[in-house]
């Protein structure tokens, strides 16, 4: 018998309070990307926290170097809004030698982390362009980001927004997912998996959940701005959610590597 939307919430902070209990808030990390899902999902971990009296964890917004404008300006604004613990993490190194997407990075002037990380990838050019969403670069800029920030902070425990129904290297996820070498020892959390996009969209309008511009325009999920395309003129919501891909405005190239990536500490 399917779950209604109610019983899909109730679930979703069961395993919320299980994981904060189980990790303690300081050393549990909220990955936040300012889209639909992880917003839905910041705005539930912020209803356990009041119903239990804690503080919500530190929420890890990673900039990738090709942020849309509208995704900055909405997670400033719910920041301050919803008072978030934010903190903004970046490979400074890479973003540092490259001033737009395409720019060419010479792997020699990289500091001693990036490189350990380009020969983990068996990479063997000297040089590579700066494209966010690449096999490469997505490592680069989002996963070895979010290893060094749990290192780095001693985390137990990272919580993202992955759906089962959104792609198929995360259809078998679990809600909590333990994660080893090469990736720092930690516990993945999913609290919506079993959420599907129309039950995004309906919880979001049911309580009045912010979201970002984006979505009034057509686009469905989001990535880099350079990568990324509406999939409509019609506002997500209001689109054929069941009988079309929800990623199909996301570059293809990341979509047919990201059980590579997920086994390297990618989301």
């Amino acid at each position: 018998m399917a779950l209604t939307l109610e019983q899909k919430i109730i679930q979703s902070k069961k395993v919320i309070r299980t994981a904060l209990e189980k990790f303690g808030a300081k050393k549990f990390a909220i990955a936040w990307t300012g889209g639909k899902d992880s917003t839905l999902m910041l705005w539930l971990y912020r209803q356990v926290c009041n119903e239990l009296g804690i503080t919500i964890p530190a929420c890890m917004f990673i900039d990738e170097g090709d942020q849309f404008e509208e995704i900055e300006d909405f997670v400033d604004r719910v920041e301050k809004e919803w008072n978030i613990p934010l903190v903004v993490v970046k490979n400074t190194d890479i973003s540092s030698k490259a001033g737009a997407v395409g720019d060419i990075i010479i792997v020699n002037d990289l500091n001693e982390r990036n490189r350990r990380e380009i020969e983990l990838l068996d990479f063997k050019d000297k040089t590579f362009p700066f494209e966010p969403e690449s096999y490469l670069c997505n490592h680069l800029m989002k996963t070895v980001v979010m290893n060094k920030f749990i290192e780095d902070n001693e985390l137990q425990a990272v919580s993202t927004a992955i759906r089962w129904d959104e792609q198929d290297a995360r259809s078998h996820e679990e809600y909590f997912s333990p994660r080893h070498n090469p990736i720092p020892e930690h516990t993945r959390v999913h609290p919506i998996l079993h959420f599907k996009e129309r039950d995004i969209w309906d919880t979001i309008f049911k309580y009045n959940i912010p979201f970002c511009t984006l979505y009034y325009k057509g686009y469905r999920s989001l990535g880099v701005k350079s990568n990324t395309s509406k999939s409509s003129d019609l506002p997500a919501w209001e689109q054929d959610l069941e009988n079309s891909s929800e990623r199909s405005g996301r570059g293809q190239d990341k979509e047919e590597i990201m059980s590579k990536l997920r086994d390297l500490g990618y989301m």
